[in-house]
């Protein structure tokens, strides 16, 4: 049976994860990856690119590669993917800078966290969130936030694979159900 993405992406990060600890490129890995994620983010081409099967290996590696180069991207990143684009797993790169960004987060004791509120949050909100948040999980939070405003009111809070729903829409829609079931 082959491996599952996730389980593709989780290798490939652990070993890519591991050479930079080892060689004391942890941030620098860390940079490049993110700098790599944006440029995934905001390219439709570079995202039809690595996951194409129209497109061939040494396709995907020269683009990547070209990409990074510009972004003068590490020694360890570079050779990371190419060897992913020569194994044909260019397209789980998504998940395994997901899967790298976790256990990077894992090795410094932090925690990623994203809040979802119906408006901005304010600073006083955030900081008083990610304390309680802190409070709650004993390690340092990364809070990232969205506004979605279909929400109407409330939150909802993403810590991990727990999720805390105190959002109006939620609220609504349980109301909403209970009164049909009635």
């Amino acid at each position: 049976m082959a491996p599952s993405s996730s389980e593709v992406a989780e290798r490939y990060s652990e070993a890519l994860f591991d050479l930079a600890l080892e060689n004391g490129e942890l941030d620098a890995v860390e940079r490049d990856l993110l700098s790599l994620e944006k440029a995934l983010a905001n390219s439709e081409d570079l995202r039809r690119l690595i996951k194409s099967p129209v497109f061939d290996n040494d396709t995907k590696q020269a683009g990547l590669v070209a990409v990074l180069e510009r972004a003068a991207a590490s020694r360890t990143v570079l050779n990371f993917a190419r060897l992913l684009s020569a194994n044909g797993r260019a397209s789980a790169l998504p998940g395994i800078i997901a899967a790298f960004n976790r256990r990077l987060a894992k090795h410094r004791g932090r925690v990623a966290a994203e809040a979802i509120s119906a408006k901005p949050l304010t600073d006083e909100q955030e900081r008083d969130l990610r304390s309680r948040l802190e409070a709650a999980v004993g390690k340092t939070v990364e809070l990232s936030t969205q506004v979605d405003p279909s929400l109407l009111g409330g939150l909802i809070v993403k810590v991990g694979s727990r999720m805390i729903d105190s959002s109006l829409r939620t609220k609504l829609n349980r109301l909403q159900q209970t009164l049909k079931e009635a």
